[in-house]
């Protein structure tokens, strides 16, 4: 196992440890574990804390993204029009309904979905348009609510990487239909394990929702319609709750390094993304290089361990070569060229100088 001077991340619980030691104890000691106390109250709090009217806990981002989906209608016959560059999640939340996902390319300058190349794929078979608001940069949200408010489309926000993010100071979650959350460990919130949630301004929506993450149970025993079994549990709601308070002070944190490598890296040589808005979370720091399989070999044997997010345009991963994918050519030299550097609420000044300085050495 290789030891970094500066890890990508460090996912050991530290300042919330007394308060996640609680929580656990508490869950313990009552005895509730699925679909209780617990996810009630993060459900509250989290909602609150989106800015929405509604939250409901599923077991994963990627069921929040096709729950709210199959709250909507959204299936078999439909499009739903997304980003080339994500997790490829996204993609396959779709296809979990029996909808086809398509490809828009991306902005160059925020690496989120384009709104021209939305207007672009629209067919009359389209029934949604699915932005991820990736890296912690918010996707053009009013120029996308502009395009399906004038075609009639849904707008279903995937805010897995942007918890706290907003978009010319409106929440993110708080333009579409619904929006979906995801609390891998890994996330600006994250669960010591699997977890996701909706959020939602609409109530009648909510309601369904919750239905359908429970095998479309209308009451004990009695399910008035198809549902699934993904339900966030009781234990990973109460260590979310927990954390849920840091959230702030650890966004303020992210920003603060993301100002810092931005100054750090001035002219170093390599492709840093403009920040396009200020309410930016910073869930990743990414950068572009030509020469990034030998940054990364260098900066490993430096010490600094780097990732790459993502390697692979969603179009042209196998489990999507039946869907027909279109060619998006930004996101190809951008999968070609990105990787990121370390990023995450812990890190010091003499991380990022380190890592900074690094990348300026071994760049030039």
């Amino acid at each position: 196992m290789t030891t970094f001077r500066v890890p990508f991340l460090r996912l050991v619980p530290g300042e919330d440890r007394s308060a996640i030691d609680a929580a656990i104890r508490r869950v313990v000691e009552r005895g509730w574990y699925v679909l209780g106390p617990e996810i009630d109250a993060f459900e509250r709090s989290f909602a609150a804390a989106c800015g929405a009217a509604h939250a409901v806990g599923v077991g994963t981002g990627t069921d929040a993204i096709a729950i709210i989906l199959r709250g909507l209608g959204i299936g078999a016959g439909d499009e739903v029009i997304t980003t080339p560059v994500s997790a490829a999640y996204t993609a396959l939340a779709c296809m979990m309904t029996g909808a086809r996902p398509v490809f828009a390319d991306i902005d160059p300058r925020r690496l989120t979905i384009d709104p021209a190349a939305i207007e672009a794929a629209i067919t009359p078979r389209t029934a949604a348009i699915l932005p991820v608001h990736l890296y912690g940069q918010p996707a053009d949200m009013p120029a996308i609510m502009a395009v399906a408010g004038a075609r009639g489309l849904a707008v279903v926000e995937d805010c897995c990487q942007a918890h706290l993010a907003t978009c010319e100071g409106r929440p993110v979650g708080s333009f579409g239909a619904a929006a979906a959350y995801s609390f891998y460990p890994t996330k600006n919130l994250g669960a010591l394990g699997d977890g996701g949630a909706i959020t939602t301004g609409d109530a009648a929506l909510a309601e369904k929702l919750r239905r359908i993450r429970n095998g479309g149970q209308t009451d004990r025993y009695r399910h008035g319609e198809m549902g699934v079994n993904s339900r966030l549990d009781e234990m990973q709601a109460a260590i979310l709750s927990a954390r849920l308070p840091l959230l702030p002070a650890w966004t303020a944190a992210r920003r603060a390094h993301a100002a810092a490598y931005r100054r750090l890296l001035a002219g170093a040589g390599i492709e840093v993304p403009p920040e396009c808005d200020a309410g930016h979370v910073y869930h990743l720091f990414p950068v572009l290089s030509p020469r990034r399989d030998e940054l990364q070999a260098a900066l490993r044997a430096d010490g600094i361990e780097t990732l790459i997010h993502y390697p692979v345009p969603i179009p042209r991963q196998p489990a999507l070569r039946d869907e027909a994918p279109a060619i998006c050519p930004e996101a190809d030299r951008v999968c070609a060229q990105v990787f990121s550097l370390p990023m995450h609420p812990g890190l010091s000044e003499d991380d990022l100088r380190l890592v900074a300085g690094a990348v300026r050495r071994l760049a030039a």
